[in-house]
């Protein structure tokens, strides 16, 4: 109901392109083909949004040059993201039946507009999942998830008083442009959005330069982890894996991942063996997970990270309130790592919140000097040229939260099994590959028993050959 009425509203709003300088609104080619779709009217693959908890693999069609800065990228690797389920349930407004999703992906370069320079078809490109200019007053200050020239949506500018970045695949709220879980994406600002992947660097490892590695360290530089600070983290799906890990290196004496899902947190210490972890499903009676916390830590932690999310309340308050519209976001997490920080501590969020929330506690924010930090989307151009150099050098390796190889033509089935989180699959972050992939990176395969995520997938194959292709998805790192 919130969703189509924000859709209505916007329709309201909205005067063409507005402010942006590049084609927005365009979330699948297939929607309109004379004007979106390429000439040759070659069909993709493409996971699409048909209602909250149902995606769909379609034949879409390949996209074609919108703007003259626009490059056509055919995709090699994309992936899974927990921000996509905000979308997959429905939490995020504004998205429409039929939007391609996916906002992370590298591949090849296809085709240029005239106005391309620096790349070049052949060339191997990974995306950034937000599309900026590169030259307006933000893009200039590397501040690039601010930039004022690709998203036109006029709720998003009644909501926040002003507008966020486009970004690839995540509704309309954010430009509506077609996402990367498909064979080709259109890449608006290519020159600037697009980084050249060395021939040293597996696909398997550039993807994530996209945003999870971005995202996890600008919540850790942008909170100001520092040396011998004691960190708590609310989360440890990849993002909050990849934090732990970035929190050690910047000299972190103590890092507490906290969840409720047992082998996310298991993966975690095998993983990284000096991180510690909290359990919040296992609390004693009558605890909590800051009264938890001081026990760990004398007067609380320095820093606490968000690396979860607003839509996943605990309480019956907080679910009726969500159920009912009455708040787009649950204020619990953000409430407990009040609690859980020292005075004059400092608190980080990078797990997506949208809107209002309810029974915040402000007072404690004030009176305690606490530092509430919203990190905003991650600015990837700041960071990934330096998190390309880590993966170069080995300081840095992204496969320690790899768990999965899929195929796109299976990812409908594979949403429903990464949402559950269950024991069986262990889906942490996947690797989702097309026909214009390149076999597995030499090394990257492990010999982990891949026999819950198969199941999953089994359960749906209707022929042999689809049961053929579920069985060559599960391939494991």
């Amino acid at each position: 109901m919130m969703n189509a009425a924000a859709n209505a509203l916007e329709n309201v709003l909205r005067k063409g392109d507005g402010q942006a300088d590049v084609r927005t609104d365009v979330a699948n080619p297939a929607s309109n083909p004379e004007q979106y779709a390429d000439p040759s009217r070659e069909k993709m693959k493409a996971l699409t949004w048909q209602g909250a908890n149902r995606v769909q693999i379609v034949d879409s069609l390949k996209p074609k040059i919108l703007n003259d800065n626009d490059v056509i990228v055919s995709v090699s690797g994309s992936t899974l993201c927990g921000s996509d389920l905000h979308l997959y349930h429905g939490a995020i407004m504004q998205m429409q039946k039929g939007d391609i999703l996916g906002h992370e992906f590298c591949g090849k370069v296809e085709s240029v507009g005239p106005g391309i320079r620096k790349v070049k078809p052949g060339d191997r490109v990974v995306a950034s999942f937000s599309i900026a200019c590169g030259d307006c007053y933000y893009c200039k200050q590397k501040l690039t998830t601010a930039c004022e020239r690709t998203n036109a949506d006029e709720l998003q500018n009644m909501l926040y008083g002003h507008r966020t970045v486009g970004i690839l695949g995540y509704s309309h709220l954010t430009g509506g442009f077609a996402g990367g879980q498909a064979e080709y994406v259109r890449m608006p600002y290519g020159d600037f959005n697009l980084l050249k992947i060395p021939d040293d660097v597996p696909n398997e490892k550039a993807l994530y330069l996209s945003d999870v590695l971005c995202t996890s360290y600008h919540c850790v530089v942008d909170t100001g982890v520092k040396k011998g600070d004691s960190v708590a983290i609310w989360g440890m799906g990849p993002i909050g894996l990849m934090a732990a890990f970035f929190c050690f290196q910047k000299g972190a004496s103590r890092v507490i991942g906290i969840d409720q899902v047992g082998w996310r947190l298991e993966w975690a210490k095998k993983k990284l063996p000096k991180i510690e972890t909290l359990d919040f499903s296992q609390l004693p009676k009558g605890s909590s997970v800051p009264t938890e916390l001081r026990k760990m830590v004398d007067k609380g932690v320095d820093i606490a990270l968000e690396c979860a999310a607003g839509e996943y309340a605990k309480s019956i308050v907080h679910k009726a309130e969500l159920a009912l519209g009455m708040e787009n976001d649950t204020s619990e997490t953000i409430n407990e790592m009040i609690l859980s920080v020292k005075k004059f501590g400092s608190i980080g969020i990078i797990g997506v919140y949208t809107g209002y929330t309810n029974h915040f506690n402000i007072g404690a924010i004030m009176e305690l000097g606490i530092r509430l930090i919203g990190n905003g989307q991650a600015p990837v151009h700041k960071y990934w040229e330096e998190l390309l150099d880590q993966i170069r050098s080995g300081e840095l390796d992204p496969t320690i939260m790899l768990s999965h190889r899929v195929d796109i033509q299976d990812l409908d089935k594979v949403y429903p099994i990464f949402d559950k989180r269950s024991e069986d699959a262990q889906v942490m972050k996947i690797f989702i590959q097309t026909r214009f992939s390149d076999p597995p990176a030499k090394g990257l395969r492990s010999s982990q028993d891949s026999e819950g995520l198969r199941c999953g997938l089994i359960i749906c194959a209707t022929s042999s050959k689809s049961a053929a292709r579920s069985a060559q998805t599960q391939e494991l790192w």
